[in-house]
């Protein structure tokens, strides 16, 4: 046998343990020299298996030995271990940014990350999901393209579009482009938000990125670094409501002791929170005003009121009335 396919041979070996075991299926030798010459038509012996193993420890490979009546080996210790794989299969197929056609790719990848026999739990995990997915594939890329800018310190433009009645997309301000500085990508409501500086008008805005269309990196540096020098996005994430801008407030709220869980997961257990008798307890917020934060409080429903300041009050009042009128209509 020629140096080359005495290199390829111990590839070979590595690929069928990696393929074909897992802590509930293992090969013993002779299985391995019958896959060799089956699918790769190398012929080996035991011995020369058992060499190819004590090989492929010494690289690096974690190769378990079982003993006893039903011998052989098994990979152990892999890039993923197989419950880390199934939650990642999980987060791909249930992303909505993600298309079903690239979730698919994906999750072919994944699968070849763990045995076959593994492979085959992963696919049947995949298909009793069935979620809403995006037909966009541009935001893989567009995503991709923001983390490079943000990397290498530049701008980027685009266009930006909004949805109309038709479901059709129509590019804002005539088609015209957008030329911002990329900071901070975040995760929120099951969408993708890019928060920038916008030197202009020397703010920072944000921007859902399934709507940024066209979009290229700047040979121009970023701005605004001053504002994000102690910027934190949970703290964003925290304020705003579906990431809608607004007007910074204090806002006090008297909700029901059966909501606490709900307000600690919506602003962090740093919120201050204080016991007004058995039943009930009054919670400090900064809260972006906007239509979402009110449709969060009616969401939530009677357990939750607002108690302060007046002028708050008195918008989500109005807001109400505005909703009943609609169904009145």
């Amino acid at each position: 046998m020629g140096v080359y396919e005495t290199k390829l041979r111990t590839l070979y070996v590595m690929r069928i343990l990696a393929e074909n075991t897992d802590q509930d299926h293992i090969l013993n030798a002779t299985d391995i020299c019958k896959l060799l010459e089956q699918q790769y038509q190398i012929h080996a012996d035991r011995r020369t298996i058992y060499g190819e193993i004590e090989a492929l420890r010494m690289f690096g490979v974690d190769i378990i030995q079982q003993k006893g009546k039903a011998s052989g080996y098994y990979i152990g210790e892999r890039s993923f271990e197989f419950p880390e794989l199934k939650l990642l299969v999980d987060s791909v197929q249930s992303s909505k940014f993600i298309t079903e056609k690239k979730s698919r790719e994906l999750i072919f990848k994944l699968e070849k990350l763990c045995s076959t026999f593994q492979a085959e739990q992963l696919a049947r995990q995949v298909t009793i999901l069935n979620r809403l997915k995006t037909g966009n594939e541009e935001i893989y890329y567009s995503v991709d393209k923001i983390h490079s800018a943000i990397y290498n310190n530049k701008k980027i433009q685009f266009q930006y579009a909004e949805w109309t009645p038709k479901k059709e997309l129509r590019f804002r301000k005539n088609g015209m482009f957008y030329k911002i500085s990329p900071w901070v990508l975040t995760w929120d409501d099951e969408k993708y938000y890019l928060i920038a500086f916008d030197d202009v008008v020397g703010k920072v805005k944000h921007y859902r990125v399934d709507k940024m269309k066209h979009l290229d990196i700047c040979e121009e540096d970023r701005e605004g670094q001053k504002q994000f020098e102690k910027f934190d996005p949970s703290e964003l994430t925290k304020k705003t409501f579906g990431m809608y801008g607004g007007m910074e407030i204090g806002v006090k709220l008297l909700c029901q002791n059966s909501l606490a869980g709900v307000i600690l997961d919506r602003f962090g257990k740093d919120v201050w929170m204080r016991t007004v008798d058995e039943n009930q307890f009054i919670v400090h917020v900064n809260v972006v005003v906007s239509p979402q934060f009110f449709g969060w409080i009616t969401g939530v429903g009677a357990h939750v009121k607002i108690v302060e300041p007046m002028e708050v009050r008195e918008a989500y009042r109005k807001y109400l009335e505005t909703i009943l009128e609609g169904y009145r209509v």
